[in-house]
C-alpha cells in the first residue's frame, strides 16, 4: 500500500495540466479572463491609479462553452444502440447496461465533456443496489494518478479526494479514497494539514474490498472485492490538453474588442472636455470642479471647448467578425449562423461539419479505448453471472452521428426517389405483362423492399385468381410506396 508520505507528495505535487485544466472549466463556465479588467491613468502627480469612472463594461462571450457542447451531443447524437451484438441474450444485457440505460448515457456525456474541457475525464465503476455495475462521472481536478513504475510496492493506485463537510469551526474536511485493483483505503485531511488513516470498524473495514452490500433480511455486511482498478480514464488527446488552448487568446481577444465597443457606445453621451490656459496646477481640483460646480476658472486668453468622441465602430465589427471566424475555425465547430435562412443544401452543410468531424474523429478514437475496457469489466460480469464466454468480439460499438439537414432539400430528394421508384416499377410490370412475372420478380421486390423468397413462397402456394390478386396488390403497394400525385402534393 501506499505510505502517508507518497499520498501527500501525490496529492501536493504541481502540474501544470491540472492548472490548465482549472482554466478551461473556468472558461465553460463562462468566467473569463475580462472578468478581472481593471482600466488605469496616471494622475497629475504621475502617480498610476485605478480609474473608477470611465465604463469598464465586462461581458464574457461563451464560445468556448458551445464549442464542447456542440462536439459531445454531435460525437453521441445516436439515440439508438451505441454498443450492438448479433446474439440475443447479449442484446439485451447490453441494451441494460447501455442502450436503455439514461443514467450511463449521462455519465457518459459529462466524462466526455470534462475531457474535452479539462483534457481529461473520469468514469468510476460501482455496484448498484441491483448488483449491477454501474458507472458514474467522477471531478477529474479530484483524481490523481499514481504509476506503479513510481510507487514503493509496484502497484498502480488511483486517488480520490472530495470535500466531505465543513466542520463547526469552519475548517474544510476532506475524504481521499486510495485504490488498486483489489481493496479501497479511506484517509481523512482537514484542510491541508496532515493525513491520517480512518479507523477501521466490524462494518467498514479498513482497508476494504470496493464493494459493501447487505443481502436481503440480513443485517451483516458483505464484501466484495471487483478485481480490477475501477477507474477509466477519456482523454482528449495523447497529451491530455484543454480544447480551449488553440482558441483562448482569441476568445480573450473578442471579450476585450466587444467590451470596448460597449465602454465606448457608453462613454460616447460624455464630452471630452478642452480646457485652455487653466490658471491652476491640480488636475484633480479641475475635474471636482466640473462634476460638482460646474464652474472652472480660466487665465486670460483661456477657455472650455466641449469634444465628443467617435466610436470606431466599423473597424471594431470587422475585427470581431474576423476574431469569431477563426474562433470556429481553430475551435474546429460548427457556425449554425452560416446556415442561412434555410436556402443551403444539404451537400454545403456537410461541408461545413468537416472540421467538427475531424475533432469528433479524434475523441471518439479514445471514447472506443475506454469503452473497450468498460465492456472488458461488464462482460466478465455477465459471464460469471451466466456462465457464458462473450467476449469483446461479440459486441461492436456504433458512433454514428446526426447533423442538421435542409428540410426543402430533403423533401425535394425524396420527391425525386419516387419518381425514379415508380417509373421503374411501372417499367417492370410492363415488362412481366410481356414475359411473365418470374424474371423480373427479383427486381420488382428489390425496388418495393420486399422479401422474394416470401414473395416467391407465396407465388407457388397461390392459384391463377389468388396471383391476379396479388398483381393487383403489388401494383397498389408500389402506387402507395412511391406516392400519388395526390399525395405528393404541398
Amino acid at each position: 500500500m501506499l505510505n502517508i508520505g507518497e499520498i501527500q507528495t501525490l496529492l501536493n505535487t504541481i502540474d501544470n495540466r491540472k492548472a490548465q485544466a482549472k482554466v478551461g472549466r473556468r472558461y465553460y463556465h463562462a468566467a473569463h479572463d475580462i472578468q478581472d479588467y481593471r482600466l488605469f491613468y496616471y494622475d497629475a502627480f504621475g502617480e498610476l491609479r485605478e480609474d473608477h469612472t470611465r465604463s469598464n463594461i465586462k461581458i464574457s462571450h461563451p464560445f468556448f462553452t458551445e464549442l464542447v457542447d456542440q462536439e459531445i451531443q454531435y460525437l453521441l447524437s445516436n439515440r439508438d444502440r451505441i454498443v450492438t451484438a448479433e446474439d440475443t441474450e447479449l442484446q439485451k444485457e447490453m441494451d441494460r447496461y447501455f442502450n436503455e440505460n439514461d443514467r450511463f448515457r449521462a455519465e457518459l456525456a459529462d466524462a466526455c465533456t470534462d475531457a474535452v474541457v479539462c483534457g481529461w475525464g473520469w468514469l468510476y465503476a460501482y455496484v448498484d443496489t441491483d448488483d449491477r455495475l454501474s458507472f458514474q462521472c467522477a471531478d477529474s481536478l479530484s483524481v490523481t494518478e499514481a504509476d506503479g513504475r513510481y510507487t514503493s510496492d509496484g502497484r498502480d493506485y488511483v486517488l480520490y479526494r472530495y470535500l466531505q463537510r465543513k466542520d463547526i469551526y469552519g475548517h474544510m474536511v476532506y475524504k481521499i479514497m486510495v485504490m488498486d485493483d483489489n481493496q479501497t483505503w479511506m484517509y481523512t485531511q482537514v484542510d491541508s494539514g496532515t493525513i491520517t488513516l480512518d479507523a477501521s470498524t466490524a462494518d467498514a473495514p479498513n482497508p476494504r474490498p470496493h464493494v459493501l452490500y447487505k443481502k436481503h433480511n440480513s443485517d451483516d455486511t458483505y464484501f466484495e472485492g471487483l478485481g480490477f482498478l475501477p477507474w477509466f480514464r477519456i482523454d482528449n488527446n495523447r497529451e491530455q490538453v484543454s480544447g480551449l488552448q488553440p482558441i483562448k487568446a482569441l476568445i480573450d481577444d473578442y471579450d476585450l474588442m466587444s467590451c470596448g465597443l460597449s465602454n465606448n457606445l457608453q462613454d460616447a453621451s460624455e464630452y471630452l472636455v478642452v480646457v485652455s490656459g487653466f490658471p491652476g496646477t491640480d488636475m484633480t481640483e479641475l475635474m471636482q470642479n466640473l462634476k460638482t460646480k460646474k464652474v472652472i476658472g480660466t487665465a486670460d486668453g483661456g477657455g472650455v471647448e466641449m469634444k465628443t468622441v467617435t466610436v470606431p465602430y466599423e473597424a471594431r465589427k470587422v475585427k470581431l467578425e474576423l476574431d469569431k471566424e477563426n474562433i470556429y475555425q481553430f475551435g474546429m465547430g460548427f457556425d449554425s449562423s452560416q446556415v442561412g435562412d434555410g436556402n443551403v443544401t444539404n451537400v454545403v452543410i456537410k461541408s461545413r461539419y468537416a472540421l467538427l468531424d475531424i475533432k469528433c474523429d479524434k475523441l471518439e478514437t479514445h471514447l472506443r479505448q475506454t469503452m473497450g475496457g468498460i465492456l472488458d469489466v461488464v462482460l466478465e460480469r455477465i459471464n460469471q453471472e451466466r456462465g457464458t464466454a462473450y467476449t469483446r468480439a461479440d459486441v461492436k460499438m456504433d458512433f454514428t452521428r446526426s447533423c442538421i439537414t435542409n428540410d426543402s432539400d430533403n423533401a425535394t430528394i425524396e420527391s425525386t426517389e419516387a419518381t425514379t421508384a415508380q417509373t421503374k416499377i411501372n417499367t417492370l410490370l410492363a415488362a412481366a405483362a410481356q414475359v411473365g412475372i418470374d424474371p423480373v420478380l427479383p427486381q420488382l421486390c428489390n425496388v418495393l423492399e420486399l422479401d422474394e423468397s416470401e414473395v416467391r413462397k407465396a407465388i407457388e402456394q397461390a392459384d391463377s385468381e389468388q396471383l391476379d390478386s396479388m398483381m393487383q396488390q403489388l401494383e397498389e403497394g408500389a402506387a402507395n410506396d412511391t406516392g400519388t400525385e395526390t399525395d405528393n402534393e404541398v
